[in-house]
């Protein structure tokens, strides 16, 4: 028995009642169709039985806090090791979080730099060395000016929690009279108490001088006495000055500067001692964009421009538009009646940004009700200028309601202090081969690889450093090996897709080397490219080897075919799945008779289609994409087909489709709507044969238990119009507010109609527990009193979406809302389940229900971006024939996709590479399929052939 993990009676979702032997230190594959029950047994019973047990073995006292989780609804778990889950969660969406900081690799840098970097000066870039204490007292001599008071100080404690109270006696014996604790001077006779729990900074103060010609001697003790006591440092406070420090160790005599001793806290751009005074460590700064302030139709006035729109400025009698008006009087234009585009730019400048020298005689009146209220007055002044105005309203105001209004003025834009590099400019000047540490988190993990395989280091260096080095070339392996070597560690950690999130979580655990942990991966092959999967089965195989049990949740052949163990969960989804349909090797799953083992033998395929859409000579042209890493290139997209984008992850096609293309069309054809950031192009021309654009993505359709399915696709307001119209409800006055639970009179008073109660985890992830008043049911008592065919609103809720499709068979309109659901696979789903359980896959095929529910024009072009994630191949054929559905309506279908399933059965394919990041963003292929597989250069071609061939 302890060679597995045995699970009894196993009845989470769908599951029904099963019993799995786990073998322990395995590849362990669980697959099945979509719905069959593979998250509901490596989810939500082994690992959340994992977490569960975790937290009863905290102390009570930390329990008290945290809750009550729910135990999996399962018999027994034998032999459950600590539980990992690698999920497609994205990761943190804090703006401080990165690649290099989730990774650790960026700690490991932070170490190598502080111990072998070579620092410079911030200003003139001269190579910088330690100072003898003679260069620190002639810095002193020379910034003093005769009969300057100054006092020399002895840094002892700084940023450190703690009492200090031995440490005062001790310089109380010493002979030292005063100190400095926190900014405030004592002296040491005083009854001193500091709290233990916050940091402190305690400066000795050595001595108090004046400058005259004759304090060298005295100066010379002090600040020998002060480098004795704090090993190198000392501070003087010039009286009405800001601090200076001096340090033993750099300093640039040229530029009269000293820099902070380097240490790793430097490189930190989270915390003070490190990160850019401007923008704190972001590297960004909000700033007023222009087009947002004035609007982007240079034909128009000021006085029709969102100007307009300002607070201050929507009046003629305001002040500020009085302002506005005399400063275009004294720079000679209009703002009633000259153009935007006539005004000379210098004068534009002058009104947006300020007058600078430049002083303009105002005049100003304010009208009362009667002829005594009424005053004038005049005044010459600089003018401040609009966004400098709206910038000093924004740091002034305490309403988070104007705040947000100017917020939509404004863009994120490289801080111009560090230009992005989150750091103070000592900081970044300190090299290794002549790059900061910024520098080399901005490369790629490939070309990282390359660095510090190239790195020189001298003896000395090398036994320094040689444990960070081989732990930072360790973990840029790893991710390498996960497929994401086009990765910058630099990149911010909400910028990446799920599949990015999952595979870097997976090159973190196996940097961490655990032994002995069960390991449980959500599908970790999303996102890749099939050339890089054959390197993530090498990754997972390794966290086996360590001595770990690998437990993925997988639909991709290849890591099926590498398991050691599969257990196939089905037959179907839903009501249908739930079963151990087949168990053991790969070869005992091809004998079964499972939808995966039909697949796996090629007693079952997707066939390509006999003819391919023909290509009409109508075109979206997008030209001149710049955009990240794609390099000047123009696409025609044919119109009326299925077309996919292939390529390497990181090639650039989510820059080519989403940031330019989706973007940049939505922009043009919903001119009412908010503008969308677009990328970097010239022109899209052909925008006038589509008439809607959807990106039909993976984003979450809710972000807390009150979204649901049947809210998302409107069959709930069949229900609840159903449930309203029931003779017992018009009874008791019940309308179909009453059978929401998002309305006060329907829901539970507990829980608010959500079910559950929000408990925050602290240092996990928060959790929900099931509410004990209504018992997870959403409603109030009465409302649930309320039967249809004996079935309340919340049975209703708890029916899949197959169950409800057959219980509402005589309701025309709901029946058809229900069965487009059905239609994209998504008939396991429950109408009230929880949007928060719903995966990326099942999100994006919801949108894609909702949209077939809506009447087509037939001149729409949809964009979805990998909605095969969380398909079988079962599921992928289904998922086939409603795309192929949307685009026999005249409708344009644009799809970013790896899997070769649907590669091989689109009309057109445009393949972007060669390689990920600044080695990829070309056109490497372009045509039909068959037109495709001529090319040699593709890494997509050497998978599709094979995939075209063996029909």
């Amino acid at each position: 028995m302890d060679d597995y993990i045995v699970i009894k009676g196993a009845r989470q979702n769908n599951l029904k009642n099963i019993d799995v032997k786990i073998p322990r230190n395995k590849l362990v594959v669980v697959t099945g169709v979509s719905g069959s029950g593979k998250s509901s047994l490596a989810m939500d019973t082994l690992y959340a039985e994992g977490q569960r047990r975790f937290l009863e073995s905290l102390s009570s006292y930390a329990r008290q806090f945290l809750g009550e989780m729910d135990k999996p609804d399962v018999d027994s778990i034998e032999g459950l090791s600590p539980a990992i889950a690698i999920e497609q969660k994205a990761l943190s969406k804090n703006p401080r979080s990165t690649v290099g900081t989730v990774t650790e690799i960026y700690d490991y840098f932070r170490l190598l730099y502080a111990n072998i970097g070579i620092p410079h000066c911030p200003i003139c870039g001269k190579e910088i060395k330690p100072q003898t204490p003679q260069q620190i007292i002639e810095q002193i001599l020379h910034i003093l000016k005769e009969g300057q008071k100054f006092i020399i100080k002895a840094p002892l404690i700084r940023d450190r929690k703690g009492e200090y109270k031995d440490l005062l006696q001790d310089l109380k014996k010493q002979g030292y009279v005063r100190v400095e604790i926190d900014g405030i001077q004592y002296t040491l006779d005083e009854d001193i108490s500091m709290d233990k729990n916050i940091k402190h900074n305690i400066y000795i103060i050595i001595d108090r001088l004046v400058m005259r010609n004759d304090i060298r001697k005295r100066l010379a003790d002090s600040i020998e006495t002060t480098l004795e006591l704090t090993d190198g440092i000392v501070l003087v406070e010039i009286v009405d000055q800001e601090e200076q420090m001096f340090s033993e160790h750099y300093a640039c005599l040229d530029c009269q500067i000293s820099l902070p001793p380097i240490d790793h806290k430097i490189f930190s751009f989270n915390i003070p001692h490190g990160s850019c005074n401007y923008c704190h460590g972001l590297g960004t700064v909000l700033e007023f964009d222009y087009n947002a302030v004035i609007g982007s139709d240079t034909n128009i006035t000021l006085q029709e421009s969102g100007i307009r729109n300002i607070p201050g400025f929507k009046s003629n009698d305001g002040y500020s538009w009085q302002m506005l008006e005399q400063v275009a009087n004294h720079y000679n234009f209009d703002i009633d009646k000259t153009s935007i585009k006539n005004i000379d730019s210098k004068n534009l400048n002058k009104l947006l940004y300020g007058s600078g020298n430049d002083l303009i005689e105002f005049q100003f009146s304010n009208s009362g009700n009667n002829i005594e209220q009424i005053s004038s007055w005049q005044t010459n002044r600089k003018y401040e200028g609009i966004i400098p105005m709206l910038h000093r309203r924004y740091m002034e105001t305490s309403s988070d309601t104007s705040r947000d209004m100017y917020e939509k003025m404004m863009n994120n834009i490289n801080c111009p202090e560090c230009q992005g590099q989150r750091l103070k400019p000592e900081s970044r000047a300190v090299t290794i081969n002549d790059l900061n540490i910024f520098e080399i988190t901005s490369l790629s993990v490939k070309d990282s690889i390359k660095f510090f395989k190239n790195l020189e280091l001298d003896t000395d260096q090398q036994t320094i450093v040689k444990d960070v080095l081989k732990e930072i070339e360790d973990r840029l392996s790893f991710l390498d090996n996960v497929g994401l070597n086009y990765i910058q560690l630099s990149r911010r950690s909400d910028t990446l897709s799920v599949g990015e999130a999952e595979r870097i979580r997976l090159a973190t655990q196996l940097g961490s080397t655990l032994v002995g942990v069960l390991y449980v991966l959500d599908e970790p092959t999303v996102g890749l490219h099939q050339r890089d999967i054959s390197r993530l089965i090498k990754m997972l195989k390794k966290l086996r080897d360590l001595g770990n049990t690998v437990l993925v949740v997988e639909h991709d052949d290849e890591v099926i075919k590498n398991a050691d163990y599969i257990i196939d969960l089905g037959p179907l989804a839903g009501t249908h799945g739930g079963e151990v349909s087949a168990i053991g090797s790969v070869d005992d799953i091809i004998k079964s008779n499972t939808e995966t083992g039909k697949y796996l033998s090629g007693k079952k395929k997707i066939l390509v289609p006999k003819n391919r859409r023909k290509i009409k000579n109508k075109y979206l042209e997008i030209k001149g994409v710049k955009e990240n890493n794609l390099k000047n290139i123009d696409i025609k997209l044919p119109l009326s087909v299925l077309t996919c984008i292939t390529g390497v992850s990181g090639a650039g096609k989510t820059s080519l489709i989403i940031e330019c293309l989706y973007k940049g069309l939505h922009n043009i054809i919903n001119t009412r709507s908010n503008k969308l950031t677009d990328g970097d192009y010239d022109q899209i021309l052909g925008h006038e044969y589509i008439d809607k654009i959807i990106n039909i993505d993976q984003s979450p359709i809710g972000r807390t238990p009150r979204s649901v399915p049947s809210t998302y696709t409107k069959a709930m307001d069949y229900i609840r119009d159903n449930f309203a119209k029931l003779p017992e409800s018009k009874e008791r006055g019940y309308d179909k507010g009453r059978f929401s639970f998002n309305t006060k009179s329907g829901q539970c008073r507990k829980c608010k109609g959500t079910g559950y109660i929000l408990k925050e985890m602290y240092f996990l992830p928060d959790v929900y527990i099931k509410c004990d008043l209504c018992k997870g049911k959403r409603y109030n008592a009465e409302t649930l009193e309320v039967k249809h065919k004996e079935k309340t609103i919340s049975d209703i809720l708890n029916m899949t979406f197959e169950e409800a499709l057959e219980f509402y068979d005589n309701y025309p309109n709901l029946k058809a809302t229900l069965k487009t659901v059905v239609d994209v696979g998504l008939g396991y789903l429950e109408l009230g389940q929880s949007s928060t359980t719903l995966s990326g896959g099942e999100s994006q095929r919801l949108k894609i229900a909702r949209e077939l529910r809506k009447r087509s024009t037939g001149n729409t072009l949809y964009i979805l971006d990998e909605p095969t994630t969380g398909l079988s191949t079962y599921d992928v054929n289904i998922l086939l024939k409603v795309l192929q559905k949307l685009v026999d309506k005249g409708n344009t279908v644009i799809i970013i996709e790896h899997n070769m399933e649907i590669i091989k059965c689109a009309d057109y394919i445009i393949d972007i590479g060669p390689e990920g990041g600044e080695k990829g963003g070309q056109i490497i292929a372009i045509g039909t399929p068959e037109e495709l597989i001529k090319n040699q250069n593709s890494h997509t071609v050497e998978f599709l052939r094979n995939y075209l061939t063996h029909q």
